[in-house]
């Protein structure tokens, strides 16, 4: 069993187990920093996110830990940067066994666990062709979500048409249950809504049987092929039909979580019930998107610079809210600087969760002070690396580079969110420095890679 090889132990002994806070990671798939009402968009209609937002702690500085999906699905559930275990992009490289997921901790302490949605960090099949997503040349190894800590999955292994998913794709890729099992039912119309579905009764049936639940909802929403319903493009009928789609499937997400939380609140459960919305990375681009007339859209960024790929602030700045009203009292934004390498770590804070034999170093830090309305700056930089470029940033500055480390571009996102002024130039020192500090994260990362972080293995 696992927990004979990794010794946890709830130090808070005032938590019992009906007093264990449920918790909800809401990740959209795709969306942009700018596509959601909460952060300005006029024209996307997101009431639902919107009026969670009005309960919540708005991040106005929140990153995925990379700008493309897999590294950043990685990094929510071992807090851990995905260079270190070999997740460097979509469709490279797997969720090694040796990790201890969010999952298999929280099993530990009696949580009933569930994914639904997008996997994409591994294959969820052995012999079927649905591995070779994406035109790959080879399967991807099998690493399903079952065999990473989840109880019941409706889980598929990449992006799915948001709109009659089994009908609309361009290439084979199925939702499967927690055993395996192809699920061939309720699969037509909105795919949020064929989600949630599945999502509300996990949610019921934890709540009637007294357990607490981790619940992961990775919506397919706005990947492309992004389609939406009839009665959602007639929301947007004054917009041409790339905008229709587009705005209509994130609207039709939009409802979904509302109806999430109205469920939530159903049960009596808000307040034992904490609720994480972010996205993956940063809007598409329309060459990253390319194909059919809904698949064109470019979502927003908002000011900040470049969008998915770039570790310019678009690619990796994502919308992020915390909902938890036994905590979080009233609406409050902060700046301050958080991560999906965080979730981890706040999580276990907030159970008073201590571990061994985790695989570290663990790369992000806990936001529950910054949850409790603590005012405190960021005690670490956050490091990035994708392919080619590198970055690094702190409270206020950021280093950039596009070359694998050869040349540096400074920003001072203070008073530069949108990074229009490389100021390298002015603060070489400070460059190097956080070059420094950048360079010493990489080289902790390959040692990660060797194995050096892994005890034993899992059970």
């Amino acid at each position: 069993m696992l927990a004979d090889h990794f010794l946890i132990c709830l130090c808070c002994t005032n938590i019992k187990s009906n007093q264990k806070p449920n918790i909800i990671l809401l990740m959209a798939d795709d969306m942009g920093w700018g596509d959601v009402g909460f952060n300005g968009n006029r024209e996307i209609k997101t009431p639902q996110l919107d009026r969670m937002a009005a309960n919540s702690l708005q991040f106005t500085r929140f990153y995925s830990a990379a700008p493309v999906c897999s590294p950043t699905r990685g990094s929510i559930l071992t807090g851990r940067h995905p260079e270190r275990y070999g997740i460097y992009s979509a469709n490279v490289g797997y969720l090694k066994p040796e990790e201890l997921t969010l999952a298999e901790v929280l099993k530990t302490i009696g949580y009933r666990t569930g994914h639904f949605g997008k996997w994409h960090l591994g294959a969820l099949s052995q012999t079927l062709t649905d591995t070779m997503a994406n035109n790959l040349q080879q399967p991807m190894p099998y690493a399903p979500p079952w065999m990473n800590g989840f109880d019941v999955c409706f889980s598929t292994y990449a992006q799915m048409p948001t709109w009659d998913p089994m009908k609309a794709q361009l290439r084979k890729d199925y939702y499967r249950d927690e055993n395996g099992n192809i699920i061939s039912d309720n699969l037509e119309g909105d795919d949020s809504r064929i989600i949630m579905d599945r999502v509300i009764p996990f949610m019921q049936k934890s709540v009637q049987e007294k357990i607490p639940f981790l619940a992961l909802v990775w919506f397919h929403t706005p990947h492309n092929p992004i389609i939406a319903g009839p009665e959602y493009r007639k929301l947007y009928e004054h917009f041409d039909e790339n905008k229709q789609h587009y705005y209509g499937a994130i609207t039709a997400m939009d409802e979904q979580i509302g109806r999430l939380r109205k469920e939530i609140r159903r049960l009596g459960i808000e307040h034992n019930t904490i609720v994480f919305f972010t996205s993956d990375n940063g809007p598409a681009t329309p060459d990253e998107a390319a194909g059919n007339v809904a698949q064109r859209l470019k979502g927003t960024a908002g000011p900040f610079r470049g969008s998915k790929f770039s570790l310019y602030e678009g690619g990796l700045r994502v919308p992020s809210l915390v909902e938890w009203p036994s905590l979080i009292k009233k609406h409050h934004k902060t700046d301050y600087a958080a991560c999906t390498t965080d979730y981890y770590p706040t999580i276990l804070d907030i159970l008073d969760l201590k571990m061994n034999l985790q695989p570290h170093p663990i790369d992000g830090v806990s936001f529950l002070h910054t949850m409790k309305g603590g005012s405190e700056k960021r005690k670490q930089p956050i490091p990035f690396y994708s392919l080619k470029q590198q970055a690094l940033t702190d409270n206020r500055y950021k280093i950039y580079s596009n070359d694998a480390g050869k040349t540096f571009e400074l920003y001072d996102l203070e008073n530069d969110r949108s990074e229009k002024h490389d100021i390298a130039k002015d603060h070489p020192e400070l460059v190097e420095k956080m070059k420094q500090v950048l360079q010493a994260w990489i080289i902790s990362c390959r040692k990660s890679e060797s194995g050096e972080d892994y005890h034993s293995p899992k059970m």
